[in-house]
């Protein structure tokens, strides 16, 4: 997805080339608004990014470089002085001029139509350009090239025709070898105040002659050096955090789209890093190996991140789509690409070209369902589509550069890295939905599950626990029982249930039986358990009881509480109550065991006149009031 000295490729659509004539803009800015007029409200976002693209690509395609009209004055208050205004050039198409032979042809040398580009070239290039030293100056001044991608650079110094210094500077040069040390090709010189002076440059490299060159005093060069680097340490530090963000948010969710991300911005900026010179730097400049394939291997690993992200960012974990499986072929495609990069067996210039067509496929692939779903008010799509309108702006700016196409300043030489930086903080709000996305999901499956949890062990009517719950909250009950804490199961049936039911009919029938639960919940405590196991059939445990006769006690209590009827929308009603209770682990330790003997000690109370509360100890020998 990166543009590269090699003409390598971003993955991102390519906007349309720069249009030169007035007639072809026009027809292109109508043609802007017509398409932007019909995006729908929807897009509104899409409009202004789109707009302001296409205004600042026309305005850029008009700017060009201010000649000087004589030579170059070097003051020490100015502190940086661009060369280019002054700078003429000749090609040397067969690579066989000398210096003396460029020389003896200033007459040749032309202005260039762009300002300090020439785009990529297999031809070599001569620069001239003559200066004056300011008389007040102190003539310490460093040539700098602020581009580090440039293979050698022959610098003479002349003055009246005579040869004065020769030097070579350029990546063919050890680094140790230098006569700077920095990111870019530098030279510092000692130049006489009050005197005129030429320098003449011979510039070849394989890929794009980018050549921002000015002339600093040792303030301006520590300025602008300090100002770069403090540019590159933000835009590094916050890529290297969003990088290490998402891979934490993929060990804690386990979500793929997070390290699909961080591959993506971990190619996007290792690119950064070679292109500005860091890389080399700080990082891989002592391995020739890793020199001549990081921007290879950079390209190729956002290329494959571009192919993941994107597809997962829109399709999600459907297994069933076509489209993600292209797209994860692609990404699989790519890695073996980078494989064979890395054994040799690609050229780069082979690369260059497959990279070329490769990188613009992923966002190509995905626009026309990202086109679909931002329409539809998918806002994981529109994001997607202002992240690549912003991302496409500033590769096409840099591919201009790269081909001459586009000055060279301070916004065109960092477009890819600014929009890159930007395309990858809208990434980061793909995350962020994607992330409320799957949050909402597990919710709103927790809630089934609660709802299905609920439906299996809650009765509908009461919203008691049914039978199962019952099991459930008996089990946990057991498990703290001791001698000194007794548990009680009571299991109770109604008495004179089924007459109301018969006379009034089965919904006075129901409201009678919620009624109950809620009389039976206001006489204990918070932490005692009612439920339900169908019926007219009700069972309570109650837990933390110093003796057998306080169970007995909170039985009676219960049994008191229904003297008084029931009061049904008018209608009043009596019903009694028939309790049977074990205690546990006195009776027995075993649930089940606690209901029988329970049960049977209810059934027993039935038989001998009802509206009475019994124990059964386990030995049949049942204790009544």
């Amino acid at each position: 997805m990166l543009a590269h000295r090699y003409a390598l490729r971003p993955s991102v659509p390519h906007l349309p080339s720069l249009y030169r004539s007035q007639h072809v803009q026009i027809s292109f800015l109508q043609l802007i608004s017509h398409w932007l007029t019909g995006l729908g409200p929807r897009a509104t976002a899409v409009r202004w990014c789109m707009g302001m693209a296409a205004v600042w690509m026309l305005w850029m395609a008009h700017l060009g470089p201010v000649q000087a009209s004589g030579p170059l004055l070097l003051r020490d208050a100015d502190n940086t002085v661009a060369a280019w205004p002054a700078v003429r050039l000749l090609v040397d198409e067969q690579l066989t001029l000398t210096a003396e032979e460029a020389l003896a042809r200033l007459d040749e040398f032309q202005k260039p139509t762009k300002d300090a580009t020439l785009g990529v070239r297999k031809d070599a290039v001569w620069l001239y350009i003559p200066l004056a030293v300011d008389p007040a100056s102190e003539g310490r001044w460093v040539l700098d090239i602020n581009h580090t991608d440039l293979n050698r650079i022959d610098v003479l110094l002349l003055q009246g025709g005579k040869v004065l210094q020769r030097s070579v500077l350029g990546t063919e040069v050890p680094r140790a070898q230098r006569p700077l040390p920095g990111r870019t090709p530098a030279q510092a010189f000692q130049l006489e105040a009050g005197q005129n002076y030429e320098f003449l440059l011979r510039v070849q490299t394989r890929g794009a002659m980018i050549l921002p060159i000015t002339f600093n005093t040792p303030t301006g060069i520590l300025g602008r050096a300090v100002n770069e680097q403090m540019l590159q340490g933000v835009l590094t530090g916050l890529a290297l955090c969003l990088i290490f963000y998402s891979m934490a948010q993929w060990y804690s969710l386990r979500e793929p789209l997070f390290i699909q991300y961080a591959l993506l911005t971990s190619g996007s900026l290792l690119y950064s890093l070679h292109f500005f010179g860091v890389g080399q730097q700080y990082l891989w400049g002592h391995s020739p190996w890793l020199t001549s394939h990081a921007v290879g291997l950079a390209s190729l690993m956002a290329i494959t991140g571009s192919f993941l992200f994107m597809s997962q960012a829109l399709e999600g974990h459907n297994p069933q789509s076509r489209f993600l499986r292209r797209m994860r072929l692609g990404a699989l495609f790519t890695v073996g690409l980078g494989v064979a990069f890395a054994l040799d067996l690609i050229s780069l210039k082979g690369l260059a070209a497959i990279v070329s067509i490769m990188g613009p496929l992923p966002a190509l692939l995905c626009l026309p369902g990202a086109w679909r779903r931002a329409r539809a008010g998918d806002s994981i799509a529109t994001t997607l589509l202002i992240a690549w309108f912003v991302y496409g702006l500033g590769t096409a700016a840099i591919i201009g550069v790269i081909n001459g196409a586009l000055p060279v300043n301070f916004w065109t030489l960092h477009s890819f890295q600014i929009s890159a930086t930007l395309a990858m903080l809208l990434f980061m709000r793909v995350l962020g939905l994607r992330t409320k996305e799957l949050h909402t999901k597990v919710q709103h499956a927790n809630q089934q599950l609660d709802a299905m949890h609920s439906l299996a062990h809650t009765d509908p009517l009461t919203g008691l626990p049914n039978r199962r719950g019952m099991q459930i909250e008996l089990s946990s009950a057991l498990a703290r029982a001791t001698h000194e804490n007794l548990l009680a199961v009571y299991v109770m049936d109604l008495d004179g249930f089924k007459p109301v039911n018969d006379q009034h009919g089965h919904d006075v029938g129901d409201e009678l039986l919620v009624a109950v639960a809620r009389r039976l919940q206001g006489h204990l405590r918070q932490s005692d358990v009612i439920a339900r196991l169908g019926g007219d059939e009700f069972v309570v445990m109650t837990g933390e009881l110093q003796s057998p006769a306080q169970a007995h006690e909170l039985g009676l209590k219960l049994l008191s509480a229904f003297a008084l009827p029931f009061a049904l929308g008018g209608i009043q009603v009596q019903v009694g109550l028939t309790i049977g209770y074990a205690l546990a682990p006195i009776d027995s330790q075993d649930g089940a065991g606690l209901i029988k003997l329970a049960d049977a000690a209810m059934y027993s109370g039935k038989q001998s006149g009802k509206f009475c509360v019994r124990r059964n100890t386990g030995d049949l020998a049942l204790s009544s009031a």
